[in-house]
């Protein structure tokens, strides 16, 4: 099934239910946050973190015949930002994350290149950049949105 599916999504929501539950019912974690199956948890003890995701662990093993991705958990402070969803997330604001930047630039020039060759109608590239644009209201994007608003007057 392929990633971002929204059935994939849904069968995501309902396997890790058991998890939610898990987190928030037995290990009573308050600042627990999850959106398909990337998950944040907010706690200001390092030590507590710890010995949840040694408890998260055993869990998802046990319970759910799931792992976590060793690159791609992490306990850090929370003024030096959260990477989760492609946005930095910092106490008061958040950005775009860079990676999802380069990534949002690339295909809408991919998209523009194939509008002018014909391979895909404008409305198509219209849409793209739409949603860009939705996501870009999620986080302090100012400078984002002009950059893409100079990339699309220039080249089209």
């Amino acid at each position: 099934m392929p990633i971002g599916n929204i059935t994939s999504q849904i069968f995501a929501n309902i396997y890790l239910n058991e998890l939610d539950w898990f987190i928030k019912g037995k290990l009573k974690v308050k600042n627990y946050f999850r959106y398909a199956d990337d998950f944040v948890i907010v706690h200001p003890n390092k030590r507590y973190l710890l010995d949840t995701l040694e408890e998260i662990k055993i869990f998802l093993k046990t319970e759910l015949s799931l792992q976590l991705h060793p690159k791609k958990v992490s306990i850090g402070k929370f003024h030096r930002g959260v990477d989760f969803l492609g946005y930095a997330l910092f106490p008061h604001y958040s950005v775009l994350r860079t990676k999802t930047k380069k990534r949002m630039f690339k295909k809408i020039s991919l998209k523009q290149k194939m509008c002018r060759e014909g391979l895909v109608f404008k409305k198509s590239l219209n849409q793209s950049v739409q949603s860009y644009l939705g996501v870009l209201k999620h986080c302090e994007g100012y400078g984002i949105k002009k950059e893409l608003g100079e990339l699309i007057r220039r080249k089209i």
